[in-house]
């Protein structure tokens, strides 16, 4: 798995490259733990357009990271969700809190505030 990131105005934009699974949740967790600490007034993007595969494990490290944020007041978004992986998300009802949406050309989208 490959993590790039880049800073934006009001948010950090992070595109992972590979599968969300077992082997890849605890890398990925630290580096948005760390990513999340020291930026602490951004919200976070999370671009999925490059992960095939996701499991619990993955979903695990996206809702953690999802209950830090909005402990802090900040948002998550998901972008670039390919049709595998949404299904995926749907089913465990990651959908209904957390804003899922494409980027046009894989740009990076400004996130929506959480309700």
């Amino acid at each position: 798995m490959t993590i790039i990131h880049s800073v934006h105005r009001q948010y950090v934009h992070v595109r992972i490259k590979g599968d969300l699974d077992l082997k890849t949740a605890e890398p990925l967790r630290d580096s948005l733990d760390q990513l999340i600490d020291r930026y602490g007034d951004k919200d976070l993007v999370l671009d999925l357009e490059d992960v095939p595969f996701i499991d619990s494990s993955g979903l695990g490290v996206v809702l953690g990271r999802y209950r830090r944020l909005t402990q802090q007041n900040r948002s998550l978004r998901l972008e670039g969700v390919r049709p595998s992986v949404k299904v995926v998300l749907e089913l465990a009802g990651i959908d209904s809190i957390i804003s899922i949406g494409e980027s046009p050309e894989g740009r990076p989208t400004t996130p929506q505030p959480q309700a």
